[in-house]
C-alpha cells in the first residue's frame, strides 16, 4: 500500500490593538496573510505561530479556528519544475501580543493595514477567499475542498 503525501500548513488573520490586519509581501503570490507548512513535531499553534512570527516578526496569540481547506488537486510550483503535493490547511484568527515588523526571505514588505483595504491588495483567488472567510468569521467552522490553479471551489460546507 502506498501511503499518501499531504502537506499540513496553517495560516492566520492576526489583528492588532487598533483592530488591523497583518500582511506580508510574498515575492512570489503578493500581498497575503502569513502562514505555511507545519513541521514535523509540531502541533498546529506551534506552527503557525512559528509561520507569523518567521514571515512578519510578530508574537501572536491562537484565538479560533475559522476553516480547514483541502488543495486536493497537486500541481507545479512557482518554479515550474516542483511537484506540489495536495494540502490540507487550517486557518485561524490571531491577535499579536509583542514583536516588531521585520521582513524574510518569504515576505520582501510586511505592515499592519485596514481591514476594509486588505481583500482588494491580495491577487491570488484562493487566497482572497479565504481571507473573506477569515474577516466574515461568524463562529461557524468552515470547510472547503479546492484547487488553487485554476482555481476552483468542488466541495462546500459550514461544519
Amino acid at each position: 500500500m502506498k501511503f499518501p503525501t499531504h502537506i499540513v500548513a496553517a495560516g492566520a488573520l492576526v489583528t492588532n490593538q487598533k483592530n488591523e490586519v497583518l500582511l506580508v509581501k510574498n515575492p512570489h503570490r503578493g500581498w497575503e496573510f502569513p502562514g505555511g507548512q507545519i513541521e514535523n513535531g509540531e502541533d498546529l499553534i506551534q506552527g503557525v505561530s512559528r509561520e507569523v512570527f518567521e514571515e512578519s516578526g510578530i508574537e501572536i496569540k491562537v484565538d479560533k479556528l475559522v476553516g480547514v481547506y483541502s488543495n486536493t488537486k497537486s500541481y507545479i510550483g512557482w518554479d515550474n519544475k516542483t511537484f506540489v503535493p495536495t494540502k490540507v490547511i487550517f486557518d485561524f484568527l490571531a491577535t499579536a501580543i509583542g514583536g516588531s515588523l521585520k521582513t524574510s526571505e518569504e515576505s520582501v514588505e510586511v505592515g499592519w493595514f485596514d481591514r476594509d483595504v486588505v481583500l482588494d491588495m491580495i491577487s491570488e483567488e484562493w487566497i482572497v477567499d479565504r481571507m473573506k472567510d477569515m474577516l466574515e468569521f461568524d463562529g461557524q467552522l468552515i470547510y472547503k475542498v479546492y484547487s488553487s490553479r485554476p482555481y476552483e471551489v468542488y466541495r462546500e460546507e459550514n461544519i
